[in-house]
């Protein structure tokens, strides 16, 4: 079985500290997207079936919606790759965020609060995605 997993994209996170140093915030998310799309271009090359992403792909409070849209965009060249997103406590699915509000491309689902199970040829997925900043127990 072939798949590419990642966690801590962090997404639009403002890198205050680089920020404030170096003037350099901006240049490392747009380092950020450049790497996420070399991931997306090796998943087409080698025609990985399945991509994994555990927690805290974007920062809720600073996502901007293009950001979603150019990740959604990646997404979509890759259709035959499904796609699987277990929020995190940075970007847990709550009201009005882009798990919950945005049409995502059909390859992809997004785990929400509460254990989940999706069933693959090649594996069995059980996961469930923050449903708040916190978490209190497994079942958040």
């Amino acid at each position: 079985m072939k798949f590419v997993h990642i966690a801590d994209a962090h997404f639009d996170i403002p890198f205050t500290t680089l920020n404030n140093t170096l003037q350099a915030g901006e240049e490392r998310r747009l380092d950020q997207r450049r790497a996420f799309k070399k991931a997306i271009q090796y998943i087409k090359e080698n025609q990985i079936p399945y991509l994994w992403i555990a927690g805290d792909f974007y920062e809720q409070e600073f996502i901007r919606e293009s950001t979603i849209q150019y990740l959604d965009g990646l997404f979509r060249e890759i259709p035959n790759t499904k796609i699987y997103i277990a929020p995190g406590n940075h970007d847990p699915y709550i009201k009005n965020s882009y798990y919950e509000k945005y049409q995502w491309s059909s390859n992809v689902t997004i785990l929400k609060p509460g254990i989940q199970y999706y069933q693959e040829p090649e594996f069995d997925l059980y996961g469930f995605g923050f449903g708040a900043f916190h978490c209190n127990n497994a079942r958040n």
